[in-house]
């Protein structure tokens, strides 16, 4: 965990890029205002809080009540700090398949529960970023809305298309990986291909035992709501910033914007979308194309996006951190069975 702490303040770099770029001082940054910055920050935090109760809405549908249902909220809220410092947001469901399994829930139906949190959450964003992405196109910023589109359909049908296939067919390890694994870990390595591929055949098994069933078909349909009301709260954060800069946006546009940002900050270039998710936000808004982003008068200012920048991420980062360790990365003790 500790080379995450590092990676904390190298997504700061961007930050300081553009404020040196367009001349921001923190007095820019602070005159957005004490009660819009709050407003964010607690926009952000529902955002958080709406995962959370989605996990444990779906870990108790399942597993009954075997734990607390707050404590289950806060592990996945607390999960999100793997996926603020991994490019592509990515990480989160190792830390609750973790959790679940140190608490003794079996390898595949802790799986089984993660996908279904993640599969949901993505095919949700996917589906607001493709709207994004069309409206910029719609709106002649083609490049833009180009780079949403491919990023979203990428990230959505990977996910989506591994989760239904996972219910006609047993996934194993690709032959090409288990020769280099092998000739590498010797012995060592093929009782680490056999435990994958036992893990894969197990899962696989139980999507396909779940998948199809009413209980399992209602379960998806209400995440999948909970995401999108999530996701929408994430993107009015950024309505609620702006508010404190003076420049008006209202709720949709301010979704779709934070939602094109979002699609574009998952491109694996950065740690945790870093620098990507700012000029995003700024690129759909303006429908720059090319990416010209010294900002014409009239339109939303860096200093608008900093500010939710670090609304959005650096605050939530130190709050989700504080709940993995708290909770996810306690000691933790199995239930005790009569």
């Amino acid at each position: 965990m500790n080379w995450r702490l590092v990676a904390i303040p190298v997504t700061l770099i961007p930050i300081f890029i553009i404020a040196i770029q367009f001349d921001i001082k923190l007095e820019d940054v602070l005159a957005i205002g004490f009660f819009p910055f709050v407003g964010a920050v607690l926009a952000m935090m529902i955002k958080l809080g709406l995962q959370g109760i989605k996990f444990a809405y779906i870990t108790r549908k399942y597993l009954g009540n075997f734990d607390s249902f707050w404590k289950l909220t806060g592990v996945r809220v607390g999960s999100e700090f793997i996926k603020f410092t991994t490019p592509m947001f990515v990480g989160a469901e190792f830390i609750v398949i973790y959790y679940l399994k140190k608490k003794g829930v079996e390898l595949s139906k802790a799986t089984w529960i993660a996908i279904m949190d993640i599969v949901t959450e993505v095919l949700a964003a996917g589906l607001l970023s493709i709207i994004a992405g069309i409206i910029a196109l719609l709106n002649g910023a083609y490049i833009v809305g180009i780079i949403i589109l491919v990023t979203s359909i990428v990230v959505t049908s990977l996910w989506t298309g591994m989760f239904f296939l996972s219910s006609k067919r047993t996934f194993q390890v690709p032959k090409v990986l288990v020769y280099f694994v092998k000739k590498l870990g010797k012995e060592k390595g093929t009782k680490i291909i056999d435990k994958t591929n036992s893990w894969m055949e197990d899962t696989c098994t139980m999507i396909r035992e779940n998948i199809h069933t009413p209980e399992s078909k209602k379960i998806f349909t209400i995440s999948f709501l909970v995401s999108l009301a999530s996701w929408s709260f994430y993107g009015i954060s950024f309505m609620i910033i702006a508010m404190g800069t003076g420049y008006v946006i209202n709720a949709f546009d301010s979704i779709m914007a934070v939602m094109g940002a979002n699609a574009i900050g998952n491109l694996p270039i950065t740690i945790g979308g870093s620098g990507l998710a700012e000029f995003g936000i700024v690129a759909y808004i303006n429908n720059l194309n090319p990416f010209d982003f010294d900002l014409p008068k009239g339109v939303i200012a860096w200093d608008a996006v900093i500010g939710w920048r670090i609304a959005t991420y650096y605050v939530p980062i130190v709050i989700t951190w504080l709940l993995l360790v708290k909770l996810a990365l306690s000691k933790i003790s199995k239930p005790k069975t009569a």
